[in-house]
């Protein structure tokens, strides 16, 4: 069984250090390409570490070995924020990463952290746990704003897959503590985890290079005069639904959108994607809602209205996913664009 379980942990390794070279190569965002490699140098640190030949004495290869395969569900949160185009929060980031770190230090330095190992391995494995679980909800409630079918399908198997296995790793190793798994689960693990691998490559080395990459900025597409009579006439559609404001609705979706027009959902991604540029359909409003925000922010007649009041008008559930938006477009938060827009000219 043990021989079984190598050979499966270096097959494994031996994949992800394939995909891993494949995605650093490919055509995907510089950001996109660094956490993507990142978590799979993770789980190859992992793999490495679980192994029951891996040493256990403290050493500068083993604070390596172990430090990738505890980072893994920290690049997995992170990976699914920026694939997802979710700003991460970083006061949560910095916190998990700390608690990370303090617990692969007591681990390390078990030798001399002894009465500290079982608080650092429940508190490690419940920071893990909760970015895993956070990762799957970001994959399951954004995979509708992606306007790329394959993208989107691939995007929320990669997650999901990733996040699935580290819940059932987590979870033997909270039961049995570890290194103490049985000998089975372990190439049980291996065995699973090779196939997963398996699955990832063959999507990865046998699709287009916008898997992973975001789609052209908005308004790099449809630039040529090869419109089809269809595309026209639904872009004329779209186009008078924006023009009465439609954008300003809360909670207006790709699927209500296509409702109201009366058109399939996936004609309406297409064009909304490769004609007019957008690489999901909350980019697509935002162009909108962050144009209207931007007139009232330096409208005089309304330059007491809340910022709140602003984004609750332009269909924002909240202040923080405007305040992020708004960011993200202009340079600037809300409130410093005001400020901006009110300030008084420079003397010579």
């Amino acid at each position: 069984m043990d021989s079984l379980d190598t050979a499966l942990r270096l097959i494994g390794i031996g994949q992800l250090v394939l995909v891993a070279l494949v995605i650093w190569r490919s055509d995907a965002a510089p950001p996109v390409r660094r956490i993507t490699v990142a978590l799979l140098v993770g789980v190859i640190g992992y793999l490495i570490n679980s192994a029951p030949q891996f040493p256990v004495t403290p050493s500068p290869l083993r604070f390596v070995v172990v430090l990738a395969s505890n980072l893994a569900p920290w690049f997995l949160w992170h990976f699914a924020h920026l694939v997802f185009d979710r700003a991460v929060d970083r006061r949560i980031g910095l916190a998990a990463l700390s608690l990370i770190l303090a617990s692969v230090a007591v681990y390390v330095l078990r030798r001399w952290c002894e009465p500290l190992i079982p608080l650092a391995d429940a508190v490690g494995h419940l920071t893990a746990a909760l970015l895993v679980l956070h990762a799957m909800v970001i994959a399951l409630t954004e995979r509708d704003d992606d306007l790329v079918e394959k993208r989107r399908r691939f995007r929320v198997a990669f997650v999901l897959i990733v996040a699935v296995l580290s819940i059932g790793v987590l979870a033997s190793e909270a039961w049995f503590g570890f290194g103490n798994e049985p000998a089975w689960m372990l190439a049980g693990q291996s065995l699973v985890i090779a196939l997963a691998i398996l699955v990832i490559a063959v999507a990865m080395l046998g699709a287009d290079p916008a898997l992973l990459a975001p789609t052209r900025p908005a308004g790099s597409a449809g630039q040529s005069d090869d419109w089809s009579p269809a595309e026209r006439v639904l872009r004329d559609k779209l186009e008078s639904a924006m023009a009465s404001r439609i954008w300003l609705e809360p909670g207006l979706t790709i699927g209500l959108l296509a409702a109201r027009l009366d058109v399939p959902e996936h004609r309406l991604r297409a064009l909304i994607n490769r004609r007019l540029g957008h690489r999901n359909f909350s980019a697509f409003l935002n162009a909108h809602r962050i144009a209207e925000a931007k007139a009232v922010l330096a409208d005089p007649a309304r330059v007491d209205l809340p910022v709140l009041t602003i984004a609750m008008d332009l269909g924002y559930g909240s202040l923080a996913p405007f305040n992020r938006a708004f960011r993200e477009a202009v340079g600037q938060t809300p409130t410093e664009y005001r400020r901006a827009a009110f300030a008084e000219p420079e003397k010579p």
